[in-house]
């Protein structure tokens, strides 16, 4: 199959690649750096450099493609950061048309059934609806859990404070994936004859924040690090003095009030929790060691 990557060579994208390319599907990756040309090309696929901001550029790639894999940029801008998703979105969604693409994937998360208080996730909301509206392209809507990745920006706070933490109380359980796993699911999905819109969820593993705290912590020979709530503001100033944009940081902080309602977690646990990713909390506090 001709499959179309978006998401240049990121956590999702490489593995995704690489796996599809070793099947010996022809595989073209956009990239908006050009100097990702030859890390692409030595995964066996073809690089197309441009922006995403392009619709004439993602038609011209998407033509002919059997398959598409969109994804927003996890952090597009450091302005109006939901909007901006919303228009990349806008542009993958004319360039699908355009091209006359019939199968993609959307890499969506965990709470994009809800247009509030999800923070950064209100952009993919809106990016579903735009899709469902594509009538003559098959989706898979690829919800996936809290990157366990993300918990690499805690590394500072345990080494300088002793403490690992959010916005939202310990016995606050959230749907967490690998990025691995969330290629694997993508590849399987791209293949598929499928047809209409479909929600698939990929999440490899479930846990309460005092888990997070309790195993990786144990994995750094820190056993007792303590998860400690934040308030809203506390959970901001932190992120703006760790050099987040003001508007990221807010929004975060949204997304972490949407852990603690349950608001995030809502629609994963309506389509009754599906946990279907190999990589566990404990797996993945290998990973975390290596970066400690």
């Amino acid at each position: 199959m001709k499959i179309i990557i978006t998401g240049s060579l990121g956590n999702v994208a490489k593995p995704l690649t690489k796996q599809l390319a070793e099947q010996g599907h022809d595989i073209t990756v956009i990239s908006s750096n050009e100097e990702r040309k030859q890390d692409i090309e030595s995964l066996g696929a073809k690089a197309a450099i441009g922006s995403i901001t392009d619709v004439d550029f993602l038609t011209r790639t998407f033509n002919g493609a059997d398959a598409v894999f969109v994804m927003t940029p996890p952090a597009i801008s450091a302005e109006n950061i939901v909007q901006n998703t919303i228009n990349a979105g806008k542009n993958y969604a004319e360039a699908l048309k355009n091209a006359g693409v019939k199968r993609a994937v959307m890499l969506s998360s965990v709470g994009a059934g809800s247009p509030v208080e999800n923070g950064p996730i209100k952009g993919l909301h809106h990016i579903e609806k735009l899709y469902q509206e594509l009538e003559n392209t098959s989706f898979t809507f690829l919800r996936a859990g809290y990157f366990y990745t993300n918990f690499f920006n805690d590394i500072p706070l345990i080494k300088n404070a002793g403490i690992i933490g959010g916005n939202f109380p310990e016995n606050t359980e959230i749907p967490v994936v690998h990025p691995i796993d969330i290629a694997k699911a993508a590849a399987e999905e791209l293949v598929k004859n499928e047809t209409g819109k479909n929600i698939r969820y990929i999440v490899s593993d479930s846990r309460k924040a005092s888990d997070f705290a309790g195993i990786l912590g144990t994995a750094i020979e820190k056993p007792a690090l303590p998860w400690v709530e934040f308030s809203d503001e506390d959970s901001l100033n932190g992120m703006l003095q760790a050099g987040l944009p003001q508007d990221m940081a807010e929004l975060y902080v949204e997304m972490g009030l949407g852990m603690k309602t349950g608001t995030v977690q809502k629609d994963f646990i309506e389509h009754h929790s599906p946990v279907t990713g190999n990589i566990k909390l404990e797996d993945f506090a290998k990973e975390f060691v290596s970066q400690f």
